[in-house]
């Protein structure tokens, strides 16, 4: 017997300060969540999901005018029950326990998206 499909799709604010990355995860995530705004940097990823509330934020560790880590405290102090995840382009042990000190639900390496974010926003979405 298979499970009832899901109802709920995430919806889902993207941040990175590279198009090609947004549009790639915005590709990527379409079949499954529901993209509702893609934004370059961390300060406008705090506004919009402040506007927005998402179910879930992606956001990138480096980024202009707020990094990724400074985001996800700001997020929670306003959104205590909004999931984030954290992404970087290094695979760094010391950026992964930030990223998870901050309040990230999960940390996820850029080139591992692909196989890994649409199941783990499943999983917390």
């Amino acid at each position: 017997m298979t499970p009832p499909a899901r109802l709920h799709r995430p919806r889902v604010l993207l941040a990175d300060d590279h198009t090609g990355v947004r549009t790639a995860l915005e590709r990527l995530l379409g079949s499954t969540c529901d993209v509702v705004a893609s934004v370059g940097s961390g300060g406008d990823a705090v506004e919009t999901a402040e506007r927005l509330v998402p179910d879930v934020v992606v956001l990138d560790i480096s980024m202009p005018d707020l990094d990724g880590i400074a985001a996800c405290r700001q997020l929670h102090r306003m959104l205590p029950d909004l999931h984030v995840i954290l992404m970087s382009g290094e695979d760094d042990e010391s950026i992964r326990a930030s990223a998870l000190h901050a309040g990230a639900d999960a940390f996820v390496v850029k080139y591992r998206a692909a196989s890994e974010l649409a199941r783990i926003i499943q999983q917390i979405g």
